[in-house]
């Protein structure tokens, strides 16, 4: 079939599949547009006698055209389109206006009040079919891109739903993250946080709690990436250490409790995620910290301020892997003494590594500095935040922002 062919077939297929209502108080008239309406193929006609009964019939019923007259009973022509315009619905149903040669102006009006086009009473077959074919063939052409309208509004408003409804759980993540942090404390130690996720749900986790009425253990990890994977896997680790739920491991032991989580988290079994940690445990008796860490930055030590005035930090440093990437790794730990009066600070790298406008890192020696001056002030760790913002410049920091801090 060559595309002359198809254009042909293709409109006869319109109008033989077209619902046309006729409108005309003459049965006469009425039957001439019948009629005519056949022979070009149109086989579903109604009719309907004035306009009263056309605006009941288009009320219920789906019409892809109506062939209107002008002067009829009861509800004229003009009457009849300024009832549909008021109907958003119905006033997308084309209309063609079939007047006498004497209602011209008439017919004029009726386009003005919402009707398509018009067409003498004595009008010639082509035309009609011409009239027709194009009023309904844009009809469905708007019907086609008003149900794509609303397949796209209901499909908009879909999203809008499920994104609603994610926000939502990841706020409720994000309050239940929060919740199994531990809450400040004021004796025997000091202990108080600041945690800032860079998006709704970070992969830092930390805690601190008492083994035993002698030691003390204060922690810290940080999972590669953010969102709800690393998320997750933080959450499950930060609850292992929480809960000793670690068998044969002894939790007063840095070193041990390093290989214990690191073999308990291997990466492989873990989506390939892994995690830095610094794990530290304080005998309050002989007030000596034990630590041990897997990659990740060292905790800082403020020591109580000398007679200078001056505040000495030692940073607290352990090797070791970073934890999961192999099975049974071995970690060293050491011990300090901390005396009375010092403060530990226990950060992860995105509270020292921050990027400024010109592209360079702070160091963690910034962050020293940074603490060693400001550090024991009781807005220090909500200061440091401050500092890495106003550096960062706007939007949401690279990463997530997490120190605890120790004072004894």
């Amino acid at each position: 079939m060559n595309s002359l062919d198809q254009t042909v077939h293709s409109a006869d297929l319109i109008l033989q599949t077209s619902r046309v209502l006729v409108v005309d108080d003459s049965r006469l008239m009425r039957l001439g547009l019948i009629r005519a309406l056949n022979t070009l193929g149109v086989q579903l006609i109604e009719e309907a006698a004035n306009g009263r009964q056309a605006l009941d019939k288009i009320r219920v019923e789906s019409f892809d055209l109506m062939l209107l007259d002008v002067e009829m009973p009861e509800m004229n022509g003009i009457e009849l389109l300024l009832a549909m315009k008021a109907e958003p619905e119905l006033g997308r149903l084309p209309v063609i206006v079939i007047s006498s040669a004497e209602q011209v102006e008439t017919a004029v009006k009726c386009i003005e009040a919402g009707a398509q086009d018009y067409l003498p009473k004595n009008f010639n077959p082509t035309l009609l079919r011409a009239r027709v074919l194009s009023s309904v063939e844009k009809k469905r052409l708007r019907d086609v891109d008003a149900r794509r309208v609303v397949e796209l509004q209901a499909e908009r408003d879909r999203l809008e739903k499920t994104q609603k409804r994610l926000d939502e759980e990841l706020a409720q993540a994000a309050l239940y993250v929060r919740s199994i942090f531990p809450a400040s404390m004021h004796e025997p130690l000091a202990v108080d946080w600041f945690y800032q996720p860079t998006s709704e749900l970070a992969g830092d986790a930390f805690g601190y709690h008492w083994i035993d009425s002698e030691h003390f253990a204060v922690y810290l990890l940080d999972v590669c990436g953010h969102g709800v994977g690393a998320c997750l896997l933080a959450v499950t680790a930060i609850n292992v250490i929480r809960t000793g739920a670690l068998t044969g491991i002894d939790f007063r032991q840095p070193a041990a409790v390093m290989a214990g989580v690191s073999n308990a988290f291997l990466c492989e079994q873990h989506n390939d995620m892994y995690f830095t940690l610094w794990y530290g445990v304080y005998h309050a008796p002989t007030r000596t910290l034990r630590h041990a860490s897997g990659g990740h930055p060292p905790a800082l030590l403020l020591l109580p301020p000398q007679a200078d005035g001056t505040t000495p930090s030692v940073q607290l440093r352990s090797p070791g892997m970073i934890v999961g990437v192999l099975e049974n790794l071995q970690y060293e730990e050491q011990a300090i003494n901390v005396p009375e009066g010092s403060c530990l600070i226990l950060p992860c790298d995105g509270c020292f590594e921050i990027m400024d406008n010109h592209g360079v890192d702070a160091t963690y020696e910034d962050f020293e500095d940074f603490m060693v001056r400001h550090g024991t002030q009781p807005e220090g760790l909500a200061g440091l935040f401050e500092w890495a913002k106003a550096r960062h410049g706007d939007g949401p920091l690279d990463d997530d922002f997490s120190l605890v801090r120790v004072r004894f």
